[in-house]
């Protein structure tokens, strides 16, 4: 299945989903040396997003958000690609500055964790 979305940050990248219901706040919500969701009752609590498709409705919470992406990028423990519904500024940001490809406009309920997924541009390619 393909599925046309909006380029936030242009990429190419094939992986594993790892799929949130909830919105993530990456700062104080994913811990930046590890990768791991710390969020307290957050659906993907004691998860690792490193090297997976992260798949989420929108960001939330502090602009500090997109610095702590572009660390996990830094600390190798960073998601591949970026699907949202709705990228807001902060997830935009940490996408661009850490070249993690992020597509929104996505109808995320298609998608569930362990689907292998493709970015290619402003196509999702779900198999």
């Amino acid at each position: 299945m393909i599925i046309k979305g909006r380029i936030i940050k242009e990429g190419k990248v094939e992986g594993e989903a790892i799929v949130s219901s909830e919105p993530i706040g990456f700062f104080g919500g994913i811990e930046p040396d590890t990768g791991v969701v710390i969020e307290k009752g957050h659906t993907l609590e004691g998860k690792s997003i490193r090297g997976k498709i992260l798949v989420f409705p929108t960001g939330k919470g502090s602009t500090v958000g997109s610095y702590i992406l572009y660390r996990l990028k830094k600390n190798n423990v960073a998601p591949i690609g970026i699907i949202n519904e709705e990228c807001e500024p902060i997830v935009a940001v940490g996408a661009i500055i850490s070249d993690i490809p992020c597509v929104d406009k996505i109808k995320i309920n298609k998608i569930k964790t362990g689907d292998k997924i493709k970015i290619e541009g402003e196509n999702v390619i779900i198999e």
